[in-house]
């Protein structure tokens, strides 16, 4: 891998390059850099460079390796990436500035009790199962008005959308219909795009992006 401030520099370039071409002005974007799988000596030269949202997949994970990066880094954001357990809730609140995978009433639930617990919300993101693949979570398509509905009524700050597309499948129809599904349900915030198509997720509306294998290789 090359060197991270250069990696780092590189993907701002093309995101800089997207909205150029979309006519978006470059602030409309925030990059995550995910990174799950990769060990706290790895994360520190991106930090180093500037970079200071980042995400994780698991609760457990990101326990492990965030609180002495925070104490070294007060102004990092992390997000939380992949599925949420109901039973993670309190410790997801805790550790997390946003959720990007609320997809079902049970963690609508479970979140709103561990707001309440906690004193403190946490913005998040509707994860919608964009290619009807339920193994990837994600709320069904025809259930997202009713779980927005539920989730408004808990005073859940849902601030935007998130979908993962199929995998080796051009991605642009999906990311079309969430940008869709986004304004026909009174959002503003698009979750979507990785490292292989995140230039095209912001062409077609995205504001923020989940990259990590271009900015921290290939995980183990």
């Amino acid at each position: 891998m090359e060197n991270p401030a250069s990696a780092l520099q590189f993907v701002h370039d093309r995101i800089a390059h997207a909205c150029k071409i979309a006519r978006r002005p470059v602030d409309d974007v925030t990059l995550v850099a995910v990174s799950k799988t990769h060990p706290a000596e790895a994360i520190v030269p991106l930090l180093d460079a500037g970079q200071r949202v980042f995400g994780e997949n698991r609760v457990q994970e990101a326990q492990a390796k965030w609180p002495a990066l925070r104490e070294r880094y007060p102004d990092l954001a992390l997000h939380l990436v992949g599925q949420l357990q109901s039973n993670k809730a309190d410790d997801a609140v805790a550790l997390f500035d946003c959720i990007h995978s609320l997809d079902r009433p049970s963690l609508v639930n479970a979140l709103a009790k561990s707001f309440d617990k906690a004193g403190k919300q946490v913005p998040c993101f509707v994860q919608v199962d964009i290619g009807e693949e339920p193994q990837k979570g994600g709320c069904p398509i025809a259930d997202l008005p009713a779980l927005l509905s539920q989730a408004r009524a808990a005073d859940i700050p849902v601030i935007g959308l998130m979908c993962v597309p199929p995998h080796d499948i051009e991605p642009a129809p999906f990311f079309a219909f969430l940008d869709k599904l986004t304004v026909d349900n009174g959002l503003e915030g698009r979750s979507m795009g990785m490292s292989g198509d995140y230039e095209t997720a912001i062409m077609l509306g995205a504001t923020h992006v989940r990259v990590g294998t271009a900015l921290f290789g290939d995980r183990s």
